[in-house]
């Protein structure tokens, strides 16, 4: 069925249902109101129709009264008198046999009664042809009575309103009643109403309803014509725009409320046809910052460049004013800001000072997105501590989720950090959808974060020993070539430190080889246990390693050499309960004193090392200045900061100023 025929019919049931239900109410309360008419009625006469009777009995007993106390000459003539004034159709006097007992009278049996006479004080079934009432007379019984005729009949019907008869008929309840014989009313009545019908209310009520749905279905047709018309006019205008045609406009025809439908219809369309322009744009701006990004992942390992190009991107698709990076930094199991762009207030600095900000994780916005690792999104600065704003929506950053074998159950991803965005554009509060582009952006910003950090890990253990966890030789000729250029360019000293465990063979041989990695792991703890932070430790080989003192003279670095050597000799290695003594023999050279490139440097440390072995070992030596004409460099073109060096096992003397240690 058709909206115009659901409408149609709709419309004839709300108006021909009242109308039919209010034709059967009319009719049934016409009938109820009729029958309760006559029933009202029936009361009247009933009750008329009694008090008639009951008049009738004593007017007949009046006149009998009056006949009994005359004189008996005059009996017959007062009732003579009685019958012509109307008080009794008839009256009859009988005598009465008496018979005497000790003086005293006695009545006799009373003499048969008239046939058809219904006595009012005693009324006995059968058919009666009259009424009468009986007066003792001395011996004298005297009886009036009032024939039941049709004029009898007729004053009780004009007296009630009704028709009264002796015998009843065959008639429906609600239009007769029956009154059986009692004292007072000695005849069995029955009172009749004529029915009421109203036929011409009955007649003129299937013409109403006749008239009212014929009515009712041209109006509905009109209706559903003049609502459904505008409706397909709108349908045919949605299939349009439906179909890409963003230009169709639907015509208002009237101001009501389908005409203010299609003016809000006509704006939609407009405001669609200028979005999908405004989406073609930023589609178009969209790819180029995805361009960008993609060429950033695929070409560097700078995480910081790698988060800003993220973070930027993520603002041009969300449309958001201010954004904020944060990582985790499980030392401190705090977020650190990374980087940021439109931040307000005092969150307004360089990332290289915005990395000082630091956010406890659990309390806040931001704490919560990192403790729970589900997003947030609302309305009002969040937290006191985080950038102030008037809308945000913040996603976890998370580290790529990896099963390690085949089949395994999808591990839960790991928290890296945060990704926030502040106040989009327009102040409308971030919808779904923007909390959807932020996810795949937080996405993109977990696997740069965990390919940097695996890179970094890679290039870590592809440069340190995996057991003593110093760095190794291949690092250490990049660090000593870097270090060297930075002395030579800053006119500043380095000494480096060449160390050799004694004896390291006799350990292995005696205590075996898994106690030799036991010491070789002990030594390089004391090793970093007694340098700056600055200073960089590296196994060069076997038991042989190197040390890095950045800005130290030959002075400090003989100090450093004394210091190491006693951290090494002063406790014995326990292995399994025991203990094994050993010592380091350590060779010291100084850029640019001892060598003018690191080649040279390590070389003359070398030697100083070997010196210090032929010494004894448990000792160190610094290389002597000779070792610069060795390496093709004279003594004479550097300015040594010692007149002459003696290495003995006690420490050094110096007799120069000396920088560093």
């Amino acid at each position: 069925m058709t909206l115009r025929g659901r409408l149609t019919t709709a419309f004839l049931v709300v108006v021909l249902g009242p109308v039919l239900l209010g034709s059967i109410f009319v009719a049934i309360t016409v009938a109820t109101v009729s029958r309760d008419r006559t029933a009202e009625r029936l009361d009247h006469a009933t009750t008329t129709v009694r008090t008639g009777m009951a008049a009738a009995c004593r007017q007949l007993q009046a006149a009998a009264d009056a006949v009994a106390v005359v004189p008996p000459d005059d009996r017959s003539a007062v009732a003579s008198q009685l019958i012509t004034r109307g008080l009794a159709t008839d009256i009859k006097i009988v005598g009465q046999v008496t018979a005497r007992a000790g003086g005293t009278t006695i009545p006799a049996p009373r003499p048969v009664e008239f046939t058809g006479w219904q006595d009012c004080a005693a009324p006995a079934d059968g058919p009666a042809t009259a009424i009468a009432a009986r007066s003792m007379a001395g011996n004298e019984l005297v009886t009036a009575a009032q024939n039941v005729d049709q004029a009898f009949l007729a004053r009780l019907a004009a007296a009630s309103g009704t028709e009264v008869s002796l015998t009843g008929g065959d008639r429906p309840s609600e239009e007769h009643r029956r009154l059986q014989a009692e004292p007072g009313q000695p005849l069995h009545l029955t009172l009749i109403v004529p029915p009421s019908k109203p036929t011409f209310l009955y007649a003129l009520l299937p013409a109403v309803v006749l008239a009212v749905a014929l009515a009712a279905v041209l109006v509905a047709r009109w209706l559903a014509y003049s609502t459904t018309r505008p409706l397909g006019e709108l349908a045919w205008a949605a299939d349009r725009v439906a179909d890409g045609d963003l230009d169709t406009r639907v015509p208002i025809l009237r101001a009501d409320e389908l005409g203010r439908l299609a003016a809000t219809f006509n704006r939609m369309t407009r405001e669609l046809q200028a979005y999908v322009q405004a989406l073609t744009a930023s589609r178009d701006q969209l790819r180029g910052h995805l361009a960008i990004l993609g060429e950033t992942l695929s070409s560097t390992h700078d995480l910081h460049r790698i988060l800003q190009v993220i973070l930027r991107t993520a603002l041009a698709a969300t449309g958001a004013r201010a954004g904020l990076v944060l990582l985790l930094d499980p030392a401190t199991d705090q977020l650190v800001a990374r980087c940021g762009v439109g931040l307000p207030g005092d969150w307004d600095v360089p990332d290289s000072e915005l990395i000082k900000r630091r956010l406890p994780i659990g309390p806040g916005v931001l704490g919560a997105v990192a403790a729970t690792g589900e997003p947030r999104r609302g309305q009002g600065s969040p937290a006191s501590a985080e950038p102030p704003c008037l809308t945000y929506v913040a996603v976890p950053i998370c580290a790529p989720a990896v099963a390690e074998e085949p089949g395994d159950p999808q591990p839960l991803p790991d928290t890296l950090g945060v990704l926030a965005l502040y106040d989009r554009v327009g102040g409308d509060a971030f919808d779904d959808a923007d909390l959807h582009t932020l996810r795949t952006f937080a996405g993109q910003a977990g696997v740069a974060v965990h390919n940097v950090r695996m890179h970094e890990e890679a290039q870590r253990l592809s440069l340190t020993d995996p057991l003593t966890g110093l760095w190794n030789y291949r690092y250490l000729r990049e660090s000593l070539r870097r270090e060297v250029e930075r002395a030579s360019r800053f006119g500043r000293m380095l000494a480096v430190l060449v160390l050799d465990l004694d004896h390291f063979k006799e350990v292995n041989d005696t205590y075996g080889h898994a106690a030799g990695d036991a010491v070789l792991g002990e030594f390089a703890r004391r090793i970093r246990v007694g340098l700056r932070e600055v200073d960089v430790a590296f196994r060069q080989g076997g038991e042989e390693f190197v040390v890095l003192l950045p800005e130290t003279d030959a002075y400090g670095g003989a100090i450093v050499a004394e210091r190491l050597g006693a951290a090494v000799r002063s406790r014995p290695v326990a292995v399994d309960g025991v203990q094994i003594p050993i010592t380091v023999s350590i060779g010291v050279a100084v850029y640019p004193e001892h060598g003018e490139n690191s080649v040279q440097v390590l070389a003359a440390a070398d030697r100083a090392l070997y010196a210090a072995k032929n010494a004894g070992r448990d000792t160190y030596r610094l290389a002597e200045p000779g070792d610069v004409t060795k390496s093709g460099v004279s003594s004479d073109d550097h300015e040594g900061n010692f007149d002459q060096t003696t290495a003995v096992p006690g420490g050094l003397r110096p007799q120069q100023h000396r920088r560093g240690r």
